[in-house]
């Protein structure tokens, strides 16, 4: 089922070819809130194992125009997770002394250790989305060596080599796009200029991002091209409906929690003839009471 959403560098990605409203998994929202909350129960109980196992970690990354549903779908995901061994990232505008580092210095501040869970809301995919679009690379220092107009291909070269750094060091890293359609997001943005309740997700720069709509488009499908691979593939979901959207969304982590298949670890023989002992003394305490 995922196959039809997973791009790993075998085939060439076209934005305009996919569909942004489809729900050919699961057309009944009563039914796909169903399967997505047995998702959760499942993914629940790989996370311990995972913590438990501490072998390997994995980054969930979320990448989508505004108003495509990141927030909202990262929270439902978070309510399966125990706090134990789950991060959350969110990368805003990089701060000055974000600046004077490297473009994946704030990046590797948040990569998770082994056993752990991160997800990111947004990340170093914004050195070729709004780096990209809104031309960022004319105002920021580089070495006179560096030939601003291979820029955007040091950063897919660098990203991808990122990418496989980490799987090397036993880190996956997933990457979704949450795929809504330009007709959806306006309907969304009205919603929160309409309802007084959602009046504070609405800001002036979004609706100035949305001049750029053709551009991020175009951005985001040399991205994926450029950076999927078998390692760290991308995920292209349907957005225009939030339920079908997290639905998906929950599979894709409980389909990569299940390849990771972490195990609790044995315990010895040593030890548990240790817990034997432990346990005449915890009877015997319990008994001259």
């Amino acid at each position: 089922m995922l196959k039809k959403y997973r791009y790993d560098g075998s085939k060439k990605f076209k934005l305009s070819k996919v569909s942004t409203n489809e729900t050919s998994f699961e057309d009944n929202r009563e039914k796909a809130e169903e399967k997505m909350q047995k998702n959760f129960d499942k993914i629940g109980e790989l996370q311990r194992r995972l913590y438990a196992e501490k072998k390997e970690g994995v980054i969930f990354l979320f990448q989508a125009m505004d108003a495509a549903g990141k927030d909202g779908t990262i929270a439902a995901v978070l309510t399966c997770l125990s706090p134990h061994g789950v991060t959350e990232s969110a990368f805003k505008a990089p701060s000055s002394t974000e600046l004077a580092h490297d473009f994946l210095w704030r990046i590797e501040q948040q990569a998770p250790m082994k056993g752990e869970i991160a997800i990111f809301n947004r990340s170093h995919y914004e050195e070729v989305l709004i780096y990209r679009v809104r031309k960022l690379w004319k105002t920021q220092a580089n070495a006179n060596r560096i030939d601003r107009h291979k820029i955007m291909d040091y950063r897919y070269e660098d990203i991808c080599n990122y990418e496989r750094y980490l799987w090397h060091n036993n880190i996956r890293t997933v990457k979704i796009f949450l795929n809504v359609s330009r007709k959806e997001q306006a309907r969304r943005f009205l919603s929160r200029i309409e309802e007084p309740e959602k009046n504070w997700k609405f800001s002036g720069s979004d609706f100035e991002e949305r001049k750029y709509w053709d551009d991020y488009q175009e951005a985001f499908e040399e991205a994926i091209n450029h950076t999927a691979t078998e390692e760290a593939p991308w995920y292209v979901v349907p957005a225009d409906h939030k339920w079908y959207m997290r639905l998906i969304v929950s599979e894709i982590i409980l389909h990569t929690l299940k390849e990771m298949d972490p195990q609790y670890p044995e315990v010895t023989q040593d030890r548990l003839e240790q817990f034997g002992e432990y346990k005449k003394i915890l009877q015997k305490e319990l008994e001259n009471e």
